[in-house]
């Protein structure tokens, strides 16, 4: 296996369009509605944290079952989750936003803010009942604790993982499989508490039991998303030519498809339990989704999220060949951002205190932020590339993961001749 080419070039173009998609973003604070602003760059953090949060379980699961085939895929998640820290970075800026001018992002940081024209969030009794959850120190201390676990946990599984490369010892395989025992519920804790403060506590007076779960199924279809395009951008350079074949990634692309039937399984639960037991604290935020063009972004996800992936994830051939794969793969992508629109962007109120409509926000600020963002995500994980093998080389399942299935099975950039 020859080594593969330096990705420093392609680091650093992906490094200036990050940092030009973030200098847009904070040229919009300056020119536009900074509320809105602000969300936008929020559902791009909480995009590409989703990504590096569904590497990271997928990699802990990979640990905890001792699987197989996904040891040669794995190595790519590793350095994908290197992204944390900076998404912590990232994150700075909203946690500077709370201390600086609370209440511009979430209502309840600033407890002066009318509510619907009556009373203001101090003498809501939702929010005093909450209060003790729902304030700035924890806010800030829980944000800072979730950011600090998914660090150490992958700061812990990188380490071990690239230890092995170069003595082959057992101890990192056991090391990394006791690691994912405590983290993969420590990820399940942080991930969860997580979308409830940073998107679900934007309209606080919402309840939903299902929302963590909802977000951890939007983490794993992210993760294996961007896994497929890393699977096809390695192909497409030669590095996987020869390591990779049908099998593994017709693997990872059904497990994404049982993932679609998660999510569908989770978002029918939490609404079908809302609209059945129609009370008005939780129904309401569905029934502001439920009007104008918000209606139609709802459809979307609908038949977005679920039956376009689904029919399409049917067919073998889809999920045996990296070009189909890929196509579905960033649909995917795509909608789980439409999705986050869809939780965080009704925040935006007119003077009526009604959402805004979807087709009048201007989503240049989504778009900015999520380049902004993503740029650097991408960069932090090329610069990781070339710190370890390709593939882990030494890992006691390798030969395993090499031949799975079958030592002639086509590799995935070839017609499977007969796939129906």
């Amino acid at each position: 296996m020859s080594a593969p080419a330096s990705t420093a070039p392609l680091a650093n173009k992906f490094l200036v369009a990050g940092l030009a998609g973030l200098a847009v973003t904070a040229l919009g604070l300056l020119v536009a509605d900074p509320h809105g602003v602000a969300l936008s760059y929020l559902v791009a953090v909480a995009f590409w944290a989703a990504v590096a949060i569904g590497m990271l379980m997928l990699i802990m699961i990979h640990h905890i079952t001792d699987a197989g085939w996904s040891t040669v895929i794995r190595r790519q998640f590793e350095h994908g989750v290197s992204a944390f820290k900076w998404l912590f970075v990232l994150f700075l800026p909203l946690l500077a936003c709370i201390w600086l001018k609370p209440g511009l992002i979430w209502p309840w940081m600033d407890t002066s803010t009318v509510l619907h024209g009556t009373h203001t969030v101090g003498e809501d009794p939702l929010y005093l009942k909450k209060a003790s959850f729902l304030n700035r120190n924890m806010f800030t201390g829980m944000t800072v604790a979730f950011f600090g676990i998914w660090i150490w946990l992958s700061a812990r599984l990188r380490k071990a993982s690239f230890s092995q490369d170069s003595d082959g010892a057992a101890k990192w395989t056991f090391m990394n499989r006791k690691t994912s025992a405590f983290g993969i519920p420590l990820n399940a804790l942080a991930l969860s508490f997580a979308a409830i403060y940073w998107m679900k506590s934007l309209e606080y007076h919402w309840f939903s039991t299902m929302y963590g779960v909802w977000f951890f199924a939007n983490c794993m279809r992210a993760g294996m998303a961007i896994g497929v395009v890393i699977t096809w951008w390695l192909y497409r350079r030669g590095d996987y030519k020869g390591v990779m074949n049908t099998n593994q990634l017709h693997c990872l692309t059904a497990l994404a498809f049982a993932f679609v039937v998660f999510w569908a399984y989770v978002t029918f639960s939490q609404y079908f339990l809302i609209w059945n037991a129609n009370v008005p604290e939780e129904t309401f935020w569905y029934n502001i989704r439920e009007h104008g063009d918000w209606l139609w972004v709802g459809m979307l996800l609908l038949f977005g999220h679920f039956f376009v992936p689904f029919i399409a994830w049917l067919r073998y051939r889809n999920k045996a060949e990296l070009v189909p794969a890929l196509r579905v793969s960033l649909w995917i992508a795509a909608i789980i951002l439409v999705d986050l629109c869809y939780n965080v962007l009704p925040a935006l109120k007119d003077a009526h205190d009604e959402p805004l409509p979807f087709l009048s926000l201007n989503l240049l600020w989504v778009l900015a932020s999520v380049i902004g963002v993503g740029g650097i995500c991408t960069w932090s994980y090329l610069k990781s590339f070339p710190t370890a093998k390709l593939i882990p080389i030494r890992d006691p399942r390798i030969v395993e993961s090499l031949t799975h299935h079958e030592a002639t099975a086509p590799e995935p950039g070839q017609v499977v001749e007969g796939a129906h």
